[in-house]
């Protein structure tokens, strides 16, 4: 496929889901499972003791991020979950992946409240970050909890030890122009959804994005046919 600007990216959820019947928390469970054993095969056998960390958002992208989490752990990884929002701020399907983690006993802890210290404090010795902060459909800088943890996932990586993987795009890059709104993830590797976003052919993106794998969430092939050949 072609690569995708950020409203038909919101276009083929919203078909999947009105058109053809598929419920979004299938296709977020596919992606999650499909991104988990992405990271699985680039991890290899020797890495399965390293701790990976998992920095969810609020919304749907931190919805993958939980179910990247629950796959991982089945898989064999030590994983720990950390959460850039309040305990109750997800909603829908995130908030039911958020559940399952909880209810599985996972490490899982909230930093809302928590500054940078605290959250290199959480990264450190992670052998990958997961960043699942923020999707496509964000525009503008991130701020708050959201930059604090954007700057901790940097600052962890950049000393070495520690590769990140970025969940559909790297959180703060534009999806459409390929810039950088403010604090941005600079990422291994991203494992992006249904196909490669616009903004990842911009020269100077693939400094954000690192190595980008396209990964199928169970959209039919019909409707990624009708998208693709717009």
């Amino acid at each position: 496929m072609r690569s995708l600007h950020r409203d038909e990216v919101r276009d083929v959820d919203r078909r999947a889901i009105e058109e053809y019947g598929l419920p979004g928390i299938v296709l977020m469970e596919n992606a999650g499972r499909n991104a988990a054993a992405l990271l699985h095969d680039l991890a290899g056998a020797a890495e399965t003791t390293l701790p990976v960390a998992v920095v969810c958002g609020k919304g749907n992208n931190g919805g993958d991020g939980f179910v990247i989490a629950r796959h991982l752990e089945n898989l064999g990884h030590p994983v720990v979950v950390l959460v850039a929002a309040a305990r109750d701020a997800a909603t829908g399907d995130a908030a039911i992946n958020q559940r399952v983690v909880q209810r599985a006993g996972q490490p899982i802890a909230w930093l809302e409240s928590a500054d940078q210290a605290c959250w290199e404090r959480s990264l450190a010795g992670a052998g990958w970050i997961v960043d699942a902060l923020l999707g496509t459909g964000t525009t503008g800088p991130a701020r708050g909890p959201m930059a604090l943890a954007i700057d901790a996932i940097n600052a962890t990586r950049s000393r070495g030890g520690t590769r990140v993987f970025a969940v559909d795009l790297p959180s703060g890059l534009d999806c459409d122009t390929g810039l950088p709104a403010g604090p941005c993830v600079r990422a291994d590797v991203t494992g992006t959804f249904v196909a490669r976003k616009a903004g990842f052919d911009r020269p100077g993106a693939a400094a954000y994005t690192g190595a980008v794998h396209v990964l199928d969430i169970g959209a039919p092939k019909a409707l990624l046919h009708d998208v693709g050949c717009r």
